[in-house]
């Protein structure tokens, strides 16, 4: 039987994929105005994870400025289907993990987030890789990247960008864990804060500008 986390994990995104989906495609100044609102609000809770500690938040702040400029760049500059390439990637990164990691359980990872396995980086890196493939071949046909790469490149390609997503979700949960912190915030029911949902896309997208 489903339990009431995993319930209000998939209601909040049966509604928050497609709004963020509809942001995403439908052009530059609605974008703009979707990245400025999760700006704000991603500040906001790093804000609260930093009390007393300004050199770390200042750091953060900017941080997070440049990963949204990174994201602007890359989703204005590079093309949309390469953009929403490296979304699907991220996504099926953190779902992979979560699955994986709820029915196989296993040793965990770390100390720094007590819910990791290593059954939980193995579907991480197995669905997004599944995802990103399948992406690629029915929908990633206007992005000569994505067309114009070699194929083990683009697997090597997604390999790391699951992995610098998981390394996002892990850097995340240890400010959390400094904190005394559970989520960093409770805007999304089942989810927590909007840094707890984009925590591997914040880091994924400057390494990717980069």
């Amino acid at each position: 039987m489903i339990n009431k986390e995993l319930q209000r994990r998939i209601l909040s995104s049966i509604i928050l994929v497609p709004v963020s989906f509809f942001f995403i495609i439908q052009g530059y100044f609605t974008f703009i105005f979707f990245l400025g609102l999760i700006f704000l609000v991603t500040s906001l809770e790093w804000f609260k994870m930093t009390k007393n500690k300004d050199l770390l938040r200042i750091f953060g702040l900017f941080f997070l400025f440049f990963s949204f400029f990174s994201t602007l760049y890359l989703r204005q500059y590079i093309g949309l289907n390469f953009f929403l390439f490296l979304i699907v990637v991220c996504i099926f990164t953190d779902i992979g993990g979560y699955i994986f990691g709820k029915v196989l359980k296993g040793p965990r990872l770390t100390k720094i987030s007590p819910k990791k396995t290593y059954s939980g980086v193995f579907g991480s890196f197995f669905l997004s890789l599944l995802s990103g493939l399948i992406y690629i071949k029915y929908l990633g046909q206007k992005s000569k990247i994505l067309l114009e790469t070699d194929f083990l490149f683009i697997i090597l390609l997604i390999l790391f960008i699951s992995l610098v997503s998981q390394i996002g979700d892990l850097t995340i949960s240890y400010f959390k864990r400094k904190a005394k912190l559970k989520d960093t915030g409770k805007i999304i029911p089942g989810h927590g804060g909007f840094l707890d949902r984009i925590d591997g896309i914040i880091f994924v997208m400057p390494v990717t500008y980069l």
